[in-house]
């Protein structure tokens, strides 16, 4: 090398490097004859100690010292010697001018899969803050990298934060040793390093490519050939990577579904997917308890009770738990303008909304609002493709292994919501595989029904797995007694309510030949009992049907509120209520269902003629005996 070159190229003396160490740089990274800036953490009478990394300490003797230092003062030192010990002695560089550059450990990364491998040795690792929780003792951080979620467990005190300068979404390294807490593997953090500019960057980039690869929905064949399912397949498969990609980043997912056999249908085979997802990515055993909750929602739409309460919850779990606000997933319902005062009020926080339903959908309400959404409508289907034919398939692509199980499932969801799909045959042969005939799902529909009604507001998690016999605890003799006893139960509890109502149904003859049948649920039937109204009027709508077997209209009406059931009839309940709505002003109508099942509110002063015209639209609706809210396969 050149005299100039040595000189930077333009014959002018550069300045001397001197080092500054990474904070979990270590003696390894240490040499001799090198200039390291070093930083006093404390003066005693034979010389001063300085830090060059949390990892690389020493004393320079007084004898090695020229200045005069104070704790928090930096200068420059080089190696002098490492003793037999371990201990280090450092001695001053006296440099009126030099450069600083920036030493970085050399790693061998980790990764959270192999940690249960090395439990007791030291790891690297490099991922995302998604969550800070403050324990009794330490501050868990929990780290996410490209295989996984791992607690770094930190202590400062009992009770107290440790680093408050990290925070959730930061970039990091973490140095430690896994070791194994009761049944979660979390590491025991020696040092824990927020990266910023190119590592943060580089860190970034990693895992957003290994978390788009693993994110990806599994590739698995429908379990029946069904054309009509095939138009969904791609809006499925876009909310499973989303959902699985949730997982991943270690954000919360909230499912709120309808309180019914269809809702039961389409909730729980996701919800036990997400859950075996959840078990597979985090360390910790208890993550799936704090980052995932199903409940049902007892109105056909998200009403601000349940989204206030929803997110009153979330931001207090973010508060007191250090979570990430949540997904919101809605299934069999979520659709309609009536769900847009709830999402106008999540819209304000950070919380994807993301819809999988079957009821007739608003679109240009509801799309600027939501991330996903999928409706069989939006493809020129219909009602007949249930949220549990979709929702099965959904939790196949999310997590394929528990296909077996689900198999009977989507039949369920048919029965119980009714549907006359052109794959229902099919769905029943796979179930008759399985070890179920038809009265054996109508039962299992009508079970599930009961205990959803009793459960009110609470998911009844292992209740209703044992019901829909789903989950890993599934004992068949107690399955078939359960839905025995509660199909019974709710059998019984049905004509018990019929023997009260029939003798007050009131019938009249549209001018279209229907038939139509009304009864007063609110004075002529058994109150805070099962059937609600809803399922009260399908009741009496069925039994009418059974008994004429002509084209039949029911509704069951209260003060404030109507339930509509068709068999025989086109009544396209959702324009219909679109139609009051406009042309009664200050009624406060709203609702909406399918074509032939669906429900309306208004202010009670003006039920009277809210019903009036209601009949009206129902006399010129035009006959189709396909369409039928009561007919089913079996």
């Amino acid at each position: 090398m050149t005299t100039d070159e040595a000189n930077g190229g333009d014959g002018q003396q550069q300045p001397p490097v001197v080092y500054d160490l990474g904070a979990d740089c270590t003696p390894d990274d240490v040499e001799e004859g090198v200039p390291y800036l070093g930083t006093v953490n404390g003066v005693v009478d034979y010389g001063v100690f300085v830090d060059l990394s949390e990892f690389v300490s020493g004393l320079v003797h007084e004898s090695n010292l020229s200045g005069e230092y104070d704790v928090g003062d930096e200068f420059v030192v080089e190696l002098d010697e490492v003793r037999a010990n371990g201990d280090i002695a450092f001695e001053e560089v006296s440099l009126d001018e030099y450069d600083v550059e920036s030493v970085s450990h050399d790693y061998d990364l980790g990764d959270v899969s192999s940690l249960t491998e090395i439990l007791g040795e030291t790891v690297h690792l490099e991922g995302q803050v998604v969550q800070i929780k403050q324990t009794g003792g330490p501050t868990l951080f929990h780290v996410r990298d490209e295989t996984g979620v791992v607690p770094c467990a930190i202590f400062e005190e009992a009770g107290v934060r440790a680093r408050p300068d990290v925070d959730v979404d930061d970039y990091v390294r973490v140095t430690g040793e896994p070791e194994r807490r009761e049944d979660a593997v979390q590491i025991e953090a020696d040092s824990l390093t927020v990266l910023a500019g190119e590592d943060a960057n580089a860190v970034e980039q990693r895992l957003d490519a290994a978390i788009e690869e693993r994110a990806a929905p599994r590739d698995v064949d429908p379990l029946v050939e069904w054309p009509a399912f095939e138009k969904l397949r791609g809006d499925l498969e876009s909310v499973a990577r989303l959902l699985r990609r949730t997982v991943l980043e270690g954000r919360p997912i909230r499912i709120r579904h309808h309180a019914d056999g269809d809702g039961m249908c389409a909730s729980v085979p996701v919800e036990l997917a997400l859950e075996r997802f959840i078990d597979e990515v985090h360390e910790d055993p208890d993550a799936k308890r704090h980052l995932f909750k199903r409940l049902p929602s007892k109105a056909p739409f998200y009403e601000m009770e349940d989204a206030t309460r929803d997110l009153n919850f979330a931001l207090e779990d973010r508060e007191r738990h250090g979570q990430k606000l949540p997904l919101l997933l809605m299934l069999d319902n979520g659709s309609t303008e009536e769900d847009t005062p709830a999402y106008e009020t999540l819209r304000h926080y950070d919380i994807p909304i993301v819809v999988v339903d079957h009821h007739h959908p608003d679109p240009e309400a509801v799309e600027s609002l939501l991330t996903e959404h999928v409706n069989p409508y939006l493809y020129d289907e219909d009602y007949r493709i249930t949220t549990g034919m979709m929702c099965v398939e959904l939790a196949r692509m999310i997590y394929p292994g528990m296909t077996d199980e689900l198999r009977h499932v989507p039949a369920v969801a048919g029965i119980s919501d009714r549907s006359e799909a052109d794959a229902m045959e099919d769905y029943l042969e796979l179930a008759h595989e399985e070890g179920y005939d038809e009265q054996d799902l109508k039962d299992v529909g009508e079970a599930l029904d009961y205990a959803a009604h009793w459960l009110r507001y609470n998911s009844g998690q292992h209740l209703i797995n044992d019901v829909l016999d789903v989950g890993d605890d599934g004992d068949e003799n107690r399955h078939r007694e359960l839905v025995d006893t509660l199909a019974e139960k709710s059998r019984r509890d049905v004509e018990d309510q019929l023997d009260a109502v029939l003798p007050h149904v009131e019938h009249e003859e549209l001018s279209n030949g229907a038939h139509l049948y009304q009864i007063d649920v609110e004075n002529s039937a058994h109150r805070f009992t099962y059937p609600a109204p809803g399922n009260t009027t399908g009741a009496v709508h069925d039994r009418k049907v059974e008994e004429t077997g002509d084209p039949v209209i029911t509704i069951g009406y209260g003060p404030d509120f109507a339930v509509l059931r068709s068999d025989g009839v086109r009544l396209d309940i959702p324009t219909m209520v679109t139609e009051l709505d406009e042309e009664i002003v200050g009624g406060g109508i709203s609702g909406g269902g399918h074509l032939v099942v669906g429900s309306i509110k208004y202010v009670k002063g003006r039920r009277e003629e809210v019903l009036d015209s209601l009949i009206e639209k129902m006399a010129e609706a035009d006959i189709d005996e396909e369409l039928g809210s009561t007919s089913s396969p079996v």
